[in-house]
């Protein structure tokens, strides 16, 4: 325990080990400031902290997972429709967060730089806060192609699909340039939060735009299954019975999103309520411990999202081999059956 309280990592670690030592980000001149943040030393009975070493593993899993699905998404001109352009956009959200998880473990043990720290958590925050955001886009999407499924491919469509990516980028750009802009604790540390250099307001802030999110999430998923079972219900009243075939689909498709919404709520709900209720004075494992879960979401997504998707499977098997051929055509499916 003492070397998670010493580590250099989210709990107020940015620093990089020197000569066996680790640089801090404060000086624990007093009980209450034993995790806080000012560049002194302190020795290590371990240079690395394994939390950092899995974060970096997990970092490096999602860049890899999603830089695929980019490549195909971005090579496949088939891949065009509304649907995939959020697809593709979740991608490289989740890309992005790999990445800097990756240069977040190079920085804090190979650079010691305050400036370099801020970005890189600003480019963190902006990474997850897009892929989050993508993640609601998608639930948008899903939930129009069944609301207006007559219009659905349209013009209007791909439109208002590129305005939502639009706010989804341009407001997660701008949460991850306030720490590097100066809303950060570098010069007032009674202010620092959970994870520094980020300041308790703006944690909490960050907190509460999950819960709305989520809130929307669950709110639209709900209504996406009335939806499907009013269609299968007119279904079956049209063939004057409920077929197992429409009752199997049914299932299915509530199962799915089920799937969805537990695995987002299981990743981050225990980072997000973290964030609003621990202080900074509390033992960094804890943070590690709630932050890492949250990571392996950007892990789950491209197997959620694209790799289960057959248009996808095919464009990979073409992309890792290139014999698969075939003049057989796919029709580009609505996210409704996805």
């Amino acid at each position: 325990m003492e070397m998670m309280n010493e580590s250099l990592a989210v709990n107020g670690s940015f620093g990089a080990p020197v000569a066996g030592e680790a640089l801090q980000w404060m000086k624990a001149d007093s009980p209450e400031h034993n995790g806080s943040l000012e560049l002194s030393t302190a020795p290590l009975a371990f240079p690395i902290n394994p939390w950092d070493i899995m974060l970096c593993m997990s970092g490096t899993v999602i860049a890899c997972e999603n830089a695929i699905v980019v490549a195909i998404i971005f090579y496949t001109p088939t891949l065009r429709t509304p649907m995939f352009v959020l697809i593709g956009s979740l991608a490289t959200a989740d890309l992005l967060a790999g990445m800097g998880l990756i240069l977040n473990f190079v920085f804090q043990y190979v650079i010691s730089s305050e400036t370099i720290s801020l970005i890189t958590v600003g480019f963190l925050v902006a990474s997850f806060t897009a892929s989050i955001s993508s993640l609601l886009a998608i639930t948008v999407d899903r939930y129009f192609s069944l609301y207006n499924a007559l219009t659905y491919f349209s013009e209007k469509t791909l439109q208002y699909v590129h305005l939502m990516l639009l706010g989804t980028w341009g407001v997660s750009l701008f949460l991850g340039l306030l720490p590097v802009l100066g809303w950060n604790c570098l010069d007032d540390p009674a202010s620092c939060s959970i994870v520094r250099p980020l300041t308790r307001s703006n944690v909490t802030l960050l907190a509460t735009s999950f819960f709305v999110i989520f809130v929307l999430m669950l709110t639209l998923y709900f209504k996406i299954c009335k939806i499907v079972c009013h269609h299968a219900h007119q279904i079956a009243l049209q063939q004057h019975f409920f077929a197992t075939s429409h009752y199997v689909a049914t299932k299915k498709g509530v199962s799915t999103l089920a799937i969805i919404l537990g695995t987002f709520g299981a990743s981050w709900l225990p980072f997000a309520i973290y964030c609003l209720v621990g202080e900074k004075e509390y033992p960094s494992v804890y943070t590690y411990a709630t932050l890492l879960p949250a990571t392996y979401n950007s892990m789950i997504n491209p197997i959620i999202y694209a790799y289960r998707n057959t248009e996808i499977q095919r464009s990979l098997y073409v992309l890792l081999c290139g014999c698969f051929q075939t003049n057989k055509t796919y029709r580009s499916r609505s996210p409704s059956e996805v």
